[in-house]
Order: structure tokens, then C-alpha cells, then sequence
């Protein structure tokens, strides 16, 4: 199984730039930059690569179409500038182009948490109605998915140069590119979740064993982020109904949980040091005043998301710690609290009520769509 941080660079005598290519640039589009860039033909390409010809020519027309898209335009642009002659021009509308991506900003998209970071947006694609919006001119893009009452809620953030790379990948894709493009995901999009999600699945199983035998169960517990491969606990929650007849989570309750959760993604893209997310229900969260202007966003995320555990308490800040930021299944959060078997979903409901009155009055905030 291919790790995104460790897939193979170009093929040898595939491209002659000193820099290598970022790893997590699809074979076909350094092929389709090797020809277009340094000119070699489309024989020589296929020679090269061990391929026949008409492979890489269906390719090449391919990811060429794929440039009506301004994010995929603008990331050839920017992979042609730092890896090739840099001749390349871009070839988008100017009234759909996006900012340049800088030869920077394609450098720092090959980190260590490239997967995470796929399989954190690519989950919340696939639940229902999910899209994910990058506004013209805009840094950042948002996955907002159509709630039961017609109205939108924003479910995940992520830079609009991260779009570029799941476009580039084809793992999503904007049918009509406008002011403001919505991305839905492909089925390579599924395949390559699937993928992720089992990978991270089988290295957290390895490591709690690992933990286990070294320091004893104590040290298992530690929590770490499990990803569902549809939906969170929230949304699964949120279709069930109440005796009367209503949902059992109304819309502001689910607004909450998102709210939660938006924020503790937007603080994982901050420096981590460590961060543990159980100290704030049972201490006064710390700010760090000291950091500089690049990761202030994260900062403040991280600092609402304390002050919220720490409104909630222990108990009620477990559930929603667990619940709607680890994602974790309702049945795991019962046993490993203690609870009685079908008793979280009412402790959740009342986690969630206490939050929404959080930001209503320590925010300001009115979470009814």
C-alpha cells in the first residue's frame, strides 16, 4: 500500500530537474510536464516508462482537459516553474483563476501529514450533500455539507492550495469551475479514503500494542483520532427521532458539534507540542501569546476549543471531546467511560445543549441555521 508521504518519485531519464519532484505529484502529470515542458515525445515518454505509447497519450489528453480547472491550472503552472523550463502558461479564464500557487507553497504540500490531512477532507466529502467551496482569491477552502432543514453547515476548513493537490490527484473534482468552485469527490477520491483509512487503522493498532507491552494499558488509552469512512457519530445521530416525532438532535444542537469540531481541525494545522485534550476539562486552558502571525488561527481554535471543553467539564467534555472531535462511535465512548449501554446519545444530547449555550453566551454566537 502506497503511503502519499513515500510514493516513488519520477521514473530515472523521466525528467532531467535537479530538484526532485514532490512525491505526491501522480506519475501521469510528470509525464504530462515532461512533454510539454522539455519536449520529449510521447514515444520516448512510453520508452522510458515501459509503457506503450497510447497510455501516455490518453494521459496527457486527459490531465490537458483537466486544466479547465483554475486549481489544476494554476498547480501545473506552479510544478513548471520550480521543476521545469517554467514556460509553461496558464490557460484558465482570468475570471476563474485563482491566486498563483507559489513554488513554496507546492514544496510544503509534501509533509509527513499529507495523509491525515487527504483523509480528514475526503471523509467529510462523502458524507451526504457534502461539497467542498474554494472562493476566488480566497487562502481558504470549506467542505459545507445541506443539513435535513435545507440550510448549510460548514463541516471542515482547509487551505485552497491543499484543494490543488486532491485535484491534481483527481480524488476531487468541480464540474463547472465559477467565482466559486464546489468540489465533490471522485471515485479514485473513495478508493484512495478507503485506502488511507486503513492504513491509519492498522498503524494505531500496531502502536497500541506496541504501547501495551511497553508501558502497560495505561499508556493504550492514549487517544488518537479514528476517522469513520462515511459520516461522525453527530450526523448518524441527527437522523434518528425523538418519541415525539422530531429529530433527537434539532439543527442547532448539530451546528454545535460541527462549531466543535471545525475548530479542533483548524488547531491540528498549528504547531501540536503535544497538546492534551483531556487536561482542558479539567484545567483553565492556556494561550499562547508568543507565537508568531503564521500560526494565529490555529491558536485561537485551539483556545476556543479549551475554553469549551473546560465550560462543559469532565463527563460531558469526555462525550463531546470524543464524540464530535476524535470522532469516536458512541458504543466505544459507553465502555470506556463506564456508562450504561445506550446512555451516551442523552448524555451527548445534554453535552451538545451546554455547548450551544457556550457560544451563544461566551461567543456571541447563534448556531440556528
Amino acid at each position: 500500500m502506497t503511503h502519499l508521504s513515500h510514493m516513488h518519485l519520477a521514473p530515472a531519464g523521466l525528467s532531467d530537474a535537479k530538484t526532485p519532484i514532490p512525491a505526491w505529484v501522480p506519475e501521469a502529470v510528470q509525464r504530462y510536464l515532461t512533454h510539454t515542458e522539455e519536449g520529449l515525445t510521447i514515444r520516448e515518454l512510453a520508452r522510458r516508462s515501459g509503457c506503450h505509447a497510447s497510455t501516455v497519450m490518453r494521459q496527457i489528453r486527459k490531465i490537458e482537459v483537466r486544466r479547465d480547472d483554475p486549481l489544476v491550472d494554476r498547480a501545473l503552472h506552479a510544478l513548471s516553474s520550480e521543476f521545469f523550463q517554467g514556460h509553461m502558461k496558464s490557460r484558465a479564464k482570468e475570471s476563474t483563476c485563482m491566486n498563483d500557487m507559489s513554488a513554496t507553497s507546492i514544496q510544503s504540500a509534501n509533509t509527513p501529514d499529507l495523509d491525515r490531512q487527504t483523509l480528514r477532507i475526503l471523509n467529510r466529502l462523502c458524507e451526504t450533500g457534502a461539497v467542498l467551496a474554494v472562493a476566488e482569491g480566497m487562502e481558504t477552502a470549506v467542505v459545507v455539507r445541506e443539513t435535513a432543514g435545507g440550510a448549510t453547515s460548514k463541516t471542515a476548513s482547509v487551505s485552497a492550495e491543499f484543494v490543488s493537490v486532491l485535484a491534481l490527484n483527481d480524488w476531487v473534482e468541480c464540474p463547472q469551475p465559477a467565482r466559486i468552485s464546489r468540489y465533490r469527490i471522485t471515485a479514485s477520491g473513495r478508493s484512495k479514503m478507503a485506502e488511507l483509512a486503513l492504513l491509519y487503522d492498522a498503524s494505531a493498532d500496531v502502536q497500541d500494542e506496541a504501547d501495551a507491552m511497553a508501558f502497560g494499558t495505561d499508556s493504550a488509552k492514549k487517544r488518537r483520532i479514528r476517522y469513520s469512512v462515511v459520516e461522525s457519530p453527530v450526523t448518524a445521530l441527527s437522523r434518528r427521532k425523538a418519541k415525539d416525532g422530531a429529530p433527537f438532535l434539532n439543527e442547532s444542537l448539530v451546528n454545535a458539534a460541527e462549531r466543535l469540531r471545525e475548530d479542533f481541525e483548524l488547531a491540528q494545522m498549528g504547531p501540536q507540542d503535544g497538546v492534551d485534550w483531556q487536561s482542558y476539562l479539567t484545567a483553565a486552558p492556556k494561550c499562547d501569546a508568543d507565537q508568531d502571525s503564521a500560526h494565529i488561527a490555529p491558536r485561537d481554535a485551539r483556545d476556543r476549543v479549551g475554553k469549551a471543553l473546560s465550560y462543559l467539564g469532565p463527563g460531558l467534555g469526555d462525550v463531546a471531546l470524543q464524540c464530535c472531535c476524535f470522532l469516536e462511535g458512541l458504543e466505544s465512548t459507553e465502555k470506556r467511560m463506564g456508562w450504561s449501554a445506550r446512555s451516551g446519545k442523552i448524555v451527548l444530547r445534554i453535552a451538545l445543549q451546554r455547548l450551544c449555550v457556550f457560544y451563544e453566551t461566551e461567543l456571541g454566537d447563534v448556531l440556528i441555521g
